[in-house]
């Protein structure tokens, strides 16, 4: 029999979009992808060169459970130098992949009848993540007419005696807002006077523009520190998606439990990846820069685009790499046997007249809105916008 946890899992809204493209591309149908969260770039010759230097090395057994000392203590001064946070490699676990960090540390913190507050739109699998532990996720709307931001009032009241813990996400996905050092202060103290634990998920944090500043939480005060758990890995920022490397910093003896978790669920993450990450966290800003710079070319070029095609209004994000244009207006329209009632409709209407994948609003907790991830080559991005717009003007 199935277990009752895995039962209750809501399986992923973009489940369905997936399979028709994997059915699509077989009949040999070329779709472009602006629903997959993945920079386009290769990884930087540098960290490639650096992994294989690893294998040469024999870099490619067992390593600690919560990764390497060495690349522990470069991740530590990463976060003093880039987020004035103070941490020794003892305060550090490497997990495999940032979601992996995340679910050591929910299930580290969390358990039946806790509450998890998040607020919305959020990442598609926040919301799976705690119900596995048996905590509740309490939803908090953001406001699409306030860019997403932080709502400090909502949060606020959505506090109970059973709150463990509140979710952050900023650069968020899948909105691109990006959370001020205000509101983030307000949130920290609320944190530390109700003795809330704050898992501040910061995956995005180099992906940042209009000179817009990226705050880690835990750099605002000690006591916000010592109730924060940051988590962070090199897949966005590096082109690094399937080297699966993220890792988590905060109190020592939540780090020692998750690290305790760990041990029995996958030990230390992939060797020869811990070693190319050295190369990343030491001598990739300038590959940085120039994805950084071409995100930006394209994010302006797509919400213009966007914001151009009649029944479409989109917001500029501020970081990461996706858009999340209103589609409100689309809904009760129709064309062929298609019916537009929603954003999955919507989301299945483009795959099949347009031939462009983008994800359902309703997958990140917000019903009249898609995203669409600029995580693609402009000329894919111009030719991706021009069949949207040809296939939503045929809606009647």
């Amino acid at each position: 029999m199935i277990s009752s946890r895995i039962k209750n899992m809501t399986p992923s809204a973009t489940i369905e979009i997936t399979e028709k493209i994997a059915e699509l591309k077989k009949a040999g149908v070329e779709i472009i992808a602006f629903n997959i969260g993945e920079p386009d770039f290769d990884t930087p010759e540098n960290i490639r060169n650096k992994a294989k230097e690893g294998l040469d090395l024999g870099h490619t057994r067992y390593t600690p459970a919560a990764g390497t000392i060495e690349l522990r203590e470069e991740i530590a001064k990463k976060l003093y130098k880039d987020n004035n946070l103070k941490y020794t490699y003892k305060d550090i676990i490497v997990s495999s992949g940032a979601k992996q960090s995340i679910m050591n540390a929910l299930l580290t913190l969390c358990e039946k009848g806790d509450e998890v507050i998040i607020p919305s739109p959020y990442w598609v699998s926040y919301i799976e993540m705690v119900k596995l532990t048996g905590a509740k996720p309490v939803l908090v709307q953001l406001e699409e007419k306030d860019n997403f931001s932080l709502d400090i009032e909502k949060i606020n009241k959505s506090i109970t005696s059973k709150t463990k813990c509140i979710m952050l996400n900023s650069p968020n996905n899948p909105t691109g807002s990006i959370y001020n050092e205000d509101q983030l202060l307000q949130i920290g103290n609320i944190c530390v006077d109700n003795d809330i634990f704050i898992l501040a998920d910061e995956i995005y944090e180099k992906l940042i523009y209009d000179g817009e500043k990226h705050i880690s939480i835990g750099a605002l005060s000690d006591k916000i520190k010592g109730k924060t758990i940051l988590i962070n890995g090199v897949s966005k920022t590096y082109a690094m998606t399937g080297w699966r490397i993220g890792y988590a910093a905060g109190p020592k003896d939540i780090i020692k439990a998750m690290t305790d978790l760990q041990g029995h669920m996958t030990t230390g993450p992939n060797a020869p990846a811990q070693y190319a990450t050295l190369e990343a966290l030491q001598n990739t800003e300038q590959a940085v820069e120039i994805m950084v710079k071409e995100f930006d070319k394209r994010r302006k070029y797509i919400v213009d685009r966007l914001n151009s095609i009649e029944g479409i209004s989109c917001n500029l994000p501020k970081g990461a790499f996706y858009a999340m244009p209103n589609i409100k207006s689309f809904y009760g329209k129709s064309y062929g046997n298609y019916k537009i009632g929603n954003s999955m409709d919507l989301t299945n209407y483009l795959l099949e007249e347009a031939r462009i994948a983008v994800a359902p609003g309703e997958a990140f907790g917000i019903s009249n809105n898609i995203r669409i991830a600029y995580s693609n080559s402009m000329e894919n991005i111009e030719k991706g916008m021009n069949q949207m717009e040809k296939a939503l003007k045929k809606l009647k």
